[in-house]
Formats: structure tokens, C-alpha cells, sequence
């Protein structure tokens, strides 16, 4: 557990830290998507740090993972969202209302009911099948991805958000099933293409549509779909007599998550109230 939580706190911060840089970034001269953005950013020490915080909260997951029900885990990363306005909220001075401060303690909240009733990490072997259903879901989001492409914009945000996240879902239960080096098994396959599709679409989704719908809609895929995985296909459990309180922990946290989804990408910083005035030549 304590390497979910780690995982989330490195993903919340790393937001925030890329989120700095891109704004310290000289703007573009163009109209539209600026493919310059990301090398002016690269430039700066924040994005730099904030890839090194993905990067650790990557191999934070991994463990996390092979130690804990996927259920747990996928609740844990959503909670990362309420890392992101906490930071917000000191860092780049975002005003979090009372109900968004509600939600981080309700994230919290069921995070706690999730570490009382979780059980063991599930040992049932898996079908063969699960393997080249992982692949097919992950080439599944690449065409979900090329279709949402002609929708209008919030159906659109919310279709690449919900692709988004079944990509990274996939990648979840991949992790679960990975058993050495072998790039005979397709699941190898299925981890690769899901995580870069569902970095793709969410790309995808930021750029073009509502930052709050995509988020909710990748929070969505990436903890519902693979903790039932976990439970159905996988064996993992809770303890004796708290299924009901894992159930509930579970859907309070990803509520609270739901409800600071505009924090999926963090949020530019108010503007002040009192800007400077104008001066005449």
C-alpha cells in the first residue's frame, strides 16, 4: 500500500512540475498546436524533474502491482488527482472550493477503507486467453482513438478520456501477468500498445477538448474495468467479511477522484484581481 500511495504522490507532483515548466516555456509565435512546446520544455529543470518523478512513480506502480489487487492500486492512482490540487492550490495559488477540499478528504477517506478491508494479491492462474484479449482491448483503443477523432468535441473528449484509460488499464493488469522477458507472449505486446495508445488519446483528448471530461473519463477506465479483472479473472480478494467495506472504499475514492477531474491537467493559475493598469504613451 505504501507503494501506491508513493506512486500517487510522484504522479500528482509530477503534474504540477510539468505544468510550471510549460508555462515558463516562450510561448509559440503560431496558431494552434505549438510541436515546439515540448523541446522549449524540455529545456526547463521542472519538466525534467517531473519526468524523473513519472518515471519513479512507474516503477512505484510495477511493485505496487505485484504485491496488492489491482483494485486497490487503480483506486490509489486516481488519487494522485488529489495530490495535483493539493500542490495546486500551494504552488501555482489555485483556489480549491469547498467542495473540491471535500473531495480530497472523501479521496482520503476511501483510501483508508480500502487499506482496512483489501486482501492478498490474487494467485490464480490466468487463462491463455486473457493474454490476446489484453492485445486485441489495446489495438481496440487505436481504433477508438481514429473514431473519436470525427466526433464533436465533448463526446469526443470523453470517448479519447474513456480510451485513454482502458489503455492504461491495460497496462495494469499486463503488469499482473508479465512473467519474465519473453516477447513470445503476446501480453508484452498488449503492455506496449496499450500504454503508448493510451498516451496517444489522452494527449489527444487535452489538447482537444474539455480537460475535466477526458480526465473523468480515463479515471473511469483505468480503475473500473481492470479491478474487475482482478477480481474475476485473477483471484484477488478482500478480507474475510469486508468485501462490502471494499466495495464502498473503492467507489468513494474514485467519487472523490471524479469530482477533481479538471486537475487531470493542472489548472493555469487564477488571474489577479487587481492587474496593473495601462499607461498611455
Amino acid at each position: 500500500m505504501i507503494c501506491a500511495l508513493a506512486s500517487s504522490v510522484c504522479f500528482g507532483a509530477a503534474s504540477v512540475l510539468q505544468a510550471m515548466a510549460a508555462r515558463a516555456a516562450e510561448p509559440g509565435t503560431g496558431s494552434g498546436v505549438d510541436v515546439a512546446l515540448m523541446w522549449r520544455a524540455l529545456r526547463q529543470w521542472r519538466y525534467l524533474a517531473g519526468l524523473g518523478m513519472d518515471g519513479l512513480g512507474f516503477v512505484l506502480q510495477i511493485v505496487a502491482l505485484r504485491t496488492l489487487p489491482i483494485y486497490v492500486v487503480g483506486a490509489a492512482l486516481a488519487a494522485s488527482l488529489a495530490v495535483t490540487a493539493v500542490i495546486a492550490s500551494r504552488v501555482l495559488r489555485v483556489r480549491l472550493s469547498r467542495v473540491e477540499w471535500a473531495a480530497v478528504a472523501v479521496v482520503c477517506l476511501g483510501l483508508a477503507m480500502l487499506a482496512l478491508a483489501s486482501g492478498k494479491e490474487g494467485h490464480r492462474e490466468p487463462s491463455e486467453a486473457l493474454d490476446w484479449v489484453l492485445l486485441g482491448i489495446s489495438f481496440g483503443v487505436l481504433l477508438v482513438g481514429l473514431a473519436a477523432g470525427r466526433l464533436p468535441e465533448k463526446p469526443r473528449a470523453l470517448i479519447l478520456g474513456l480510451g485513454a484509460g482502458i489503455g492504461f488499464g491495460v497496462v495494469e493488469v499486463a503488469v499482473r501477468l508479465i512473467d519474465g522477458i519473453d516477447f513470445a507472449d503476446p501480453v508484452w505486446y498488449a503492455l506496449i500498445v496499450g500504454g503508448g495508445a493510451a498516451f496517444l488519446l489522452l494527449t489527444s483528448a487535452l489538447q482537444r477538448g474539455s480537460v475535466t471530461t477526458a480526465t473523468a473519463g480515463a479515471v473511469l477506465g483505468e480503475t473500473v474495468g481492470p479491478a474487475i479483472v482482478g477480481v474475476t479473472w485473477l483471484g484477488d480478494s478482500t478480507r474475510e467479511g469486508l468485501g462490502w467495506l471494499a466495495i464502498t472504499g473503492f467507489a468513494v475514492a474514485v467519487a472523490g477522484s471524479l469530482t477533481l477531474a479538471r486537475f487531470g491537467e493542472a489548472p493555469a493559475p487564477e488571474p489577479s484581481r487587481n492587474p496593473a493598469p495601462e499607461t498611455s504613451a
